[in-house]
């Protein structure tokens, strides 16, 4: 087991709403993302921001999850995961939250594979949800506010996992990438075990 970082503080400017809350499968899109990391992890946090209330409301009901809000998050993506790792106090998964396609045997496979830094790859594409050992969270903390994940990342030795998972790469940043989810056959997105 590790632990899991959801972010979920953005204003979503670029799907002009909320898209935590957007559903798919008449499933919250966050909804998504908490149940095929779950199993995986004894805690997951979920970092809040512009949307806090809404996020809140449809996470609050899911037993190992946390929701702290970072009051920051106009300062941007790196700032939220500071305050999800602020949390955190073992190996973890971290992803943001508008990635409802990733498949549970995806988590299992990174957690199953060796090294302090572990990120899937689909067709050699590297995706979400990247894992961190718990080793590097002092350096990862003390990173310079203006980083972000892959800048951080690639300081270190990187082990690609490699997965027949495609919806490590989709994400939802767009309202034309939410009309392509709800309507685009599944074998369009991603791929079964």
């Amino acid at each position: 087991m590790a632990m899991g970082i959801i972010l979920a503080g953005g204003y979503s400017s670029r799907a002009e709403s909320n898209k935590m809350v957007l559903k798919y499968k008449n499933i919250e899109i966050i909804r998504h993302v908490i149940v095929s990391m779950q199993d995986y992890c004894s805690k997951i946090i979920v970092v809040t921001g512009h949307y806090h209330e809404d996020t809140l409301k449809v996470v609050k009901d899911f037993e190992k999850v946390k929701v702290v809000r970072n009051v920051n998050y106009n300062q941007g993506m790196f700032n939220s995961v500071k305050v999800g790792v602020k949390e955190i106090d073992d190996d973890f998964f971290i992803t943001p939250g508008d990635y409802p396609l990733i498949m549970k045997s995806t988590y299992e496979k990174i957690l199953n594979a060796k090294g302090i830094l572990r990120v899937p790859t689909f067709n050699n594409r590297r995706g979400h949800p990247l894992f961190i050992s718990k080793e590097l969270i002092g350096d990862l903390l003390c990173e310079s506010d203006d980083s972000n994940l892959k800048e951080f990342r690639n300081k270190y030795v990187i082990t690609n996992v490699e997965t027949n998972d495609s919806g490590i790469l989709k994400d939802i940043d767009t309202v034309n990438d939410y009309i392509k989810l709800k309507t685009e056959r599944k074998e369009d997105w991603y791929c079964e075990d």
